[in-house]
């Protein structure tokens, strides 16, 4: 099979993906075996390619937003059949049994394992994964449309939860690509006031076609106090200024992977009268079987940019240089039937 294979990690320029050949996986005995349909290309897969991400696979093949058809499993794999419609997501294995797991809190397991870091992910023509950590993916989206949603659906969805945005309040979403622009229309659905502040003008104009109530540059004061806020932009220097935005009582979620260094805070006008802020460490699988439900009864508008199953490399570029309008996919294959 063909597959994007992350050599000596890098800059773009240096060229750390390659495409190549490999060997057809092989299931463990709770695995699918998917045939890829479409990856998504997420900002993580640039942290995992640019050696931000320290390495744990060498020579692993990058992409965790998979939606494809299951085309073989072991013997213990259950929930899906051959032909099914299934999706692959950031989240492979946890230990089941840590604290953390059995407490309702999995994705801070100390041995999770994800996908596309930690095991060959969906920048291939076949995949496998865990049954278990496999998703059922609702009707009415493309495969186009769903691959984004195993990612930045999922991430947003949780860095929502992490924000405790009150029920009508504002919401301040700084950054506003893939995984702002669906965030945006969740918390829209469920009452909250957004205001978008991002560097792109094209992302400001989404921003209110979707229904922001405004939309402006990165470090512009929002027109009134915010309740929540979520940083999706990797940019550490603008924690104090979403801090500094916030009423009394508000909390601010970074919701990516990876952020550059943060300024120093001052406490009387960033941290107090009890601000928080908090991370955002990957979704539990409950959030993903809530999220999809959400998706399923709440038609989310997905804005994606496709490209080839062989410019991945330039789709990359593109989502470094803020070119890309909504979510990269890569379009893979197509279906046997």
């Amino acid at each position: 099979m063909r597959a994007w294979v992350v050599g000596e990690p890098g800059t773009l320029e240096s060229g750390p993906l390659s495409l190549g050949f490999r060997s057809r996986p092989r299931p463990e005995a709770d695995e699918l075996v998917v045939r890829v349909l479409v990856c998504g290309v997420c900002r993580t897969d640039l942290h995992v390619v640019g050696g931000d991400l320290s390495v744990h696979a060498a020579g692993v093949v990058p992409g965790h937003e998979v939606v494809g058809e299951v085309v073989g499993k072991g013997p213990d794999a259950s929930g899906f059949e051959e032909g099914d419609r299934v999706g692959i997501a950031w989240l492979r294995r946890t230990c089941g049994y840590c604290r953390y797991c059995r407490g309702g809190r999995e994705n801070l397991c100390p041995d999770s394992r994800y996908t596309g870091w930690d095991a060959d992910g969906g920048y291939a023509e076949y995949a496998t994964v865990p049954s278990e950590y496999a998703y059922h993916l609702p009707a009415g989206y493309s495969d186009d449309e769903l691959a984004p949603l195993l990612c930045a659906g999922l991430i947003g969805y949780r860095a929502f939860k992490r924000a405790q945005v009150p029920e009508g309040g504002r919401l301040g979403i700084y950054g506003f690509g893939a995984s702002a622009h669906l965030t945006a229309q969740v918390a829209m659905a469920r009452g909250a006031t957004v205001h978008v502040l991002t560097r792109s003008v094209l992302a400001r104009k989404l921003a209110l076609e979707l229904g922001a109530a405004s939309a402006g540059g990165a470090a512009d004061r929002p027109p009134e106090p915010l309740d929540s806020a979520v940083l999706f932009a990797p940019v550490g220097e603008l924690v104090p200024v979403a801090l500094e935005a916030l009423d009394r009582g508000g909390t601010l979620a970074i919701a990516g992977i990876h952020l550059t260094d943060v300024p120093a805070l001052n406490y009387q006008r960033h941290l107090f009268y009890e601000r928080t802020l908090c991370s955002v460490t990957a979704n539990t699988r409950l959030d993903g079987q809530e999220f999809f439900r959400f998706a399923a009864g709440n038609p989310l508008r997905v804005a994606t940019t496709p490209y080839r199953f062989e410019e991945a490399d330039r789709a990359l570029a593109d989502l470094a240089a803020d070119r890309v309008h909504g979510a990269a996919v890569l379009r893979v294959g197509s279906r046997t039937s």
